[in-house]
């Protein structure tokens, strides 16, 4: 365990009238704690939780690679702030990680390949072949055995994203083994109800404000998707 706390200052925010300030989830929320090693972010799409993701990551230091940038229209001039308005509480000294985001990794695996025509080396450390030489999915892979084993707190968001059934599995075993080896640290936002089933994980709910801890089997993703392979014409 690394981070312990995370806390929302309500009273530094610049503006409630814009996004992400605007959100109900983060007013009404005051801090939100971290008991286990893996924690998962839960909750419908627009709820707030890639956003408190990358807050968490730039309040941390860690770094966020940025894709390539377009023109956008009409965006909230506000939408990077919200790191300014929380505080973290660290079990000893901060330490440095990773964040992940599937919209940017392709990007990422490009550059990569661009320093390995110069240094071949740099790809030992993510197995010793090119990430653009394997699919998406087994490229993440290789990319989270390689750098979930060095010390540090990882911030992922929907790694899920890419991944089969099966490499979920595999992922969450990934997951678990490095938390119980004691130096890794996992903040995941996730639509996974495979990812979601780890038991030693915390699932905060971004679904009803305040942001609250529910058990697995009430969230949306375990209901629904159940539901669905039980009877599956029910929704058909």
């Amino acid at each position: 365990m690394h981070l312990h706390k995370v806390i929302i200052a309500n009273s530094r925010f610049p503006t409630v009238k814009h996004f992400p300030f605007n959100l109900t989830i983060l007013r009404r929320t005051a801090s939100l704690h971290f008991h286990t090693p893996i924690t998962f972010f839960s909750g419908e799409n627009g709820t707030g939780k890639s956003t408190l993701l990358k807050a968490v990551a730039r309040r941390s230091g860690v770094n966020i690679w940025q894709g390539e940038q377009r023109i956008r229209y009409a965006a909230s001039p506000y939408e990077n702030y919200l790191s300014q308005a929380i505080d973290l509480e660290w079990i000893g000294s901060p330490v440095g990680g990773s964040f992940f985001d599937s919209q940017v990794f392709r990007n990422f695996a490009q550059i990569l390949d661009d320093w390995a025509a110069s240094d071949p080396e740099v790809l030992v450390y993510f197995g010793g072949k090119s990430l653009m030489q394997q699919s998406h999915g087994q490229s993440l892979m290789s990319f989270f055995n390689s750098r979930f084993k060095i010390e540090g707190l990882y911030i992922l968001d929907e790694p899920e994203t890419a991944l089969s059934p099966k490499s979920q599995i595999e992922l969450l075993k990934l997951l678990r083994n490095m938390a119980a080896a004691g130096h890794a640290q996992f903040i995941i936002a996730t639509h996974s109800p495979i990812l979601l089933a780890c038991p030693e994980a915390k699932i905060l709910s971004f679904d009803h404000a305040p942001i609250h801890t529910v058990k697995y089997e009430e969230t949306d993703y375990y209901r629904i998707y159940k539901q669905f392979l039980d009877d599956r014409w029910h929704y058909l």
